[in-house]
Parts: structure tokens; C-alpha cells; sequence
């Protein structure tokens, strides 16, 4: 009598992430993994730079050397969970936009510490839990105007593409008009303007690590013409986590403010629907999406994202969130969690270098073409905003412009969500306002004229 043999081995790894049911096979989903790494490994070196004690924050960021462990330790646990629990080809990182509103809105512009502010991204992460295992996700979802959503997008990639131009030298501040053009014939503004030629140039030739390619040669050229300082070495052990580990727990109580509310309340909306778009938008180009559209497992693949920003925050480092970048490894045939698992693989052995990404953090003029390049993914969805409906378009305007012009993320999505449904009543639609953005105006309305200080 014949017995069943159940799979062992390759096979159960074949099983349980789908590799075959999904048409991929261990070769392609290791490649896509690894492609997924090189797009997206930039922010190795662009986070501490932002939220460094040795980059734009100075003596009131974190300390540079725990920022490159946390960030890269973040990236592992986040994206592997992702890939082991909601099986997904997507990866996870500190994200860009979020990171600089932690940096530039939250201590730099608020003076709020950057224990306390970590102590803020755990509380977003814990609700973002909440919401994710729970039907508040979709009714929140619906509450947002898709409008707002792309605003908010956008806005952000102005804001960071605007960082990036400030550390280039690019632009420059003016006591007549703000802010003016800089001065070109400047070592580091030239390096910049090289280093943002040659990511173009990648970007528009398809290249999927063109954001880290061009920081590489941009940093080759630096130390050749002694811009940039020659790394000390190639590999360290892993250190620094002393320093910011449970930080976002000892200073929880500092975090019940009305000013930490808004706070938490901005960075759980960006990261919502940031995580929200990306996990659509990366399922629907590798064909994963229900034909009805929906995204299977979508509480799992939430619950990750939730997960990463609370642990990302514990260790020491930002809100932690999707990366749109795992279209680089979908493109190239990633279908499955075990792609995720690869690029977090990747992430692990990158954090042994810190001697090579800590000398890139530390040039800003070498970073800086990524923020811009960033800020121009970002601003895509510009696009997509319909700009002849004044009550859609004259709200989207104002997040997107505020943010750059008042170098706050926070006050920009205020504004927005203020004017939203102002105009829509003038406009006699006052019907289609959800409840939600009565209660935002109110809140954000609170924010400016009795907590901004």
C-alpha cells in the first residue's frame, strides 16, 4: 500500500510561500530580492544624514553610528516579517519623507526631543496595529478624499527634494528674497550636480539601483578630489543600539501631549497611506490583487508595516514603511514572501559596513541627489490630482506648497485637511463629507492657533 510523502525541504519552502502557484521559481525570487536591496539600500546612508548627530541635525540628532544600526536592523526585522507573515515581495525601511518630517518638523522646528519623538512613532505604530486588524482600516480609508491623499504624496516629495537641493548648495538662503540661487563654482555644489546628472542618467535608462549607483560614484569622485573623506575600513561590527534601544519606551509619558497628538496623528496619517498606496500599487503590478481588486491578506500586510514602525521606533530610528522601490524586484519576477527574505538578507550583511555608508552620511553634498531624485518619484501623483475641480485642487495646493514653504511636513497636510471641507461646503457638496475630516478640521484648527508654539 502506497503512502503519502509529504514535501520536505525545498519543498516546503515551495509550499508555504507559493513560489511555484505564483509562476516563479528560488532563482528568480533571490534575484528579485536582491535587485529589491540595491534600489532601495541608499537609505542606509540618506537616514543618517537626516538623522544623524553628524549630519543635518547636529547635536540634537541621534548618534550617527546608532542611526546606520537601527535603520538597517529595522529594515531586516520589518521586511521579514513582511515576507514571512503576509508573504509579500515587498520590503521595508525607515522611510524617506517621514524621516525628515522626525528630523526638520518634530525636533528641529517643534524642539522636541529625539527620545520622545521616537516615543511618538511607537504610539503611531501601536495604532496603526489597532486599525490594521481591525474594519477601522477600510472606513478610515474611505473618510480621506483620494485627492488629499495624492496632496499629501506629493507635497512630501517637494519637501524632500528641497532638502535635497538645500544640502547640494544648490539652493541657498537670501535675506532679500529667501531663498536664492547658489553658487555653482562650489566644490560640494559641483559634486552634487554630478552626482545628480549621473542618477538621472541611470534613472531614465531603466537602471533599478539608480539611486545607490549614482551615490556610489558620486562618493568614488568626492574622495578622489578630496571632497569626501576616505572610508577607515570596510567592515565593523554591528554597535551603537546601546545608546537609542528602548528610548521610545522610557520617554512614553513625555509623548501625552497635545502637541506630541498632532504629532502622532500626522505621522500615523502619512504612514497609512503611504503603506496603503505602496502595497496596492506593488500587489497590482505583480498580479497578486483579487479580480475584484482587493488585496489578499491585506491584514497580515498591514499588521507588518504597523509592526516595523513600533519595533523601528524601540530600536532607535523613524517611522519604518513599505518601500515602493520592491517594484524594482517585482519587475524583475519577485512574486513572493522568500523575495522579501532575501532583500532582508541583504540588509543584514549591510550592516557590518558601516565604515563605507557612515562616510556617506556624513557628506551631505553625496546624498543630496537622492533626496531630489526621491522628491521627483514622489511627485508623481501631481498627475493624478483633478486640477479643474477647484474643491479638489485648491486644497491639494496648499498641502503640497506648504510643505516646502513652511519646511513642515505637519503644516502643510493641516492646511489641507482645513480647506478640504470648507470648499467643498461652498461648493454645495457638503453631503459627501465624511464625519472624519469635521473632526481633522477641528483638530488641526486646535493645532495652529493654540499648540504651534
Amino acid at each position: 500500500m502506497a503512502t503519502e510523502t509529504r514535501p520536505s525541504g525545498p519543498g516546503r519552502i515551495d509550499s508555504y510561500f507559493g513560489v511555484t502557484e505564483n509562476g516563479s521559481n528560488y532563482r528568480r525570487e533571490i534575484m528579485a530580492g536582491t535587485i529589491t536591496f540595491l534600489a532601495m539600500s541608499y537609505i542606509l546612508a540618506v537616514n543618517p544624514s537626516i538623522l544623524g548627530d553628524e549630519g543635518a541635525l547636529g547635536a540634537q540628532g541621534i548618534p550617527m553610528r546608532a542611526v546606520f544600526t537601527a535603520t538597517a536592523v529595522a529594515a531586516v526585522f520589518g521586511t521579514l516579517v513582511m515576507g514571512l507573515w503576509a508573504r509579500y515581495p515587498i520590503a521595508l525601511a525607515p522611510g524617506m519623507g517621514l524621516n525628515a518630517f522626525f528630523a526638520f518638523s518634530v525636533v528641529l522646528g517643534m524642539g522636541i526631543p529625539w527620545q520622545v519623538a521616537l516615543s511618538g512613532t511607537f504610539l503611531s505604530g501601536v495604532i496603526f496595529f489597532v486599525l490594521a486588524v481591525t474594519k477601522v482600516r477600510e472606513r478610515i480609508l474611505d473618510a480621506i478624499p483620494l485627492q488629499l491623499k495624492l496632496a499629501v504624496g506629493a507635497g512630501i516629495g517637494l519637501f524632500v527634494a528641497f532638502l535635497g537641493f538645500k544640502n547640494a548648495g544648490i539652493v541657498v538662503a537670501s535675506e532679500a528674497t529667501f531663498v536664492k540661487l547658489g553658487d555653482f563654482t562650489e566644490p560640494r555644489t559641483m559634486l552634487a550636480l554630478f552626482g545628480l546628472l549621473v542618477t538621472v542618467i541611470f534613472l531614465v535608462k531603466g537602471w533599478h539601483g539608480a539611486v545607490l549607483y549614482g551615490i556610489v560614484l558620486t562618493a568614488v569622485l568626492g574622495v578622489l578630489i578630496g571632497q569626501v573623506d576616505l572610508p577607515g575600513g570596510v567592515f565593523a561590527l554591528p554597535r551603537g543600539l546601546e545608546e537609542t534601544f528602548g528610548q521610545a519606551i522610557v520617554h512614553l509619558p513625555n509623548a501625552f501631549t497635545a502637541q506630541m497628538a498632532i504629532v502622532i496623528l500626522t505621522m500615523l496619517f502619512v504612514d497609512f497611506f503611504d503603506a496603503s498606496g505602496t502595497l496596492i500599487g506593488v500587489a497590482k503590478q505583480a498580479g497578486l490583487l483579487t479580480p475584484e481588486g482587493k488585496l489578499p491578506r491585506a491584514m497580515q500586510a498591514f499588521a507588518a508595516d504597523s509592526v516595523g514602525t513600533a519595533a523601528g521606533a524601540v530600536i532607535g530610528t523613524s517611522t519604518t514603511t513599505a518601500y515602493v522601490e520592491s517594484t524594482a524586484g517585482v519587475t524583475a519576477g519577485g512574486r513572493t514572501g522568500l523575495s522579501a527574505v532575501t532583500t532582508a538578507g541583504w540588509f543584514l550583511v549591510a550592516m557590518f559596513c558601516y565604515p563605507i555608508f557612515s562616510v556617506v552620511a556624513a557628506a551631505g553634498e553625496v546624498t543630496a541627489p537622492a533626496l531630489i531624485v526621491v522628491g521627483v518619484l514622489m511627485a508623481r501623483s501631481l498627475g493624478e490630482i483633478e486640477w479643474n475641480e477647484f474643491e479638489y485642487s485648491i486644497p491639494a495646493f496648499i498641502t503640497i506648497v506648504i510643505m516646502p514653504l513652511t519646511y513642515s511636513i505637519a503644516n502643510g497636510l493641516a492646511l489641507g485637511m482645513i480647506f478640504y471641507p470648507i470648499v467643498m461646503t461652498a461648493r454645495g457638496r457638503f453631503r459627501e463629507i465624511h464625519p472624519v475630516m469635521w473632526g481633522l478640521l477641528v483638530i488641526f484648527l486646535g493645532y495652529f492657533f493654540f499648540l504651534a508654539e
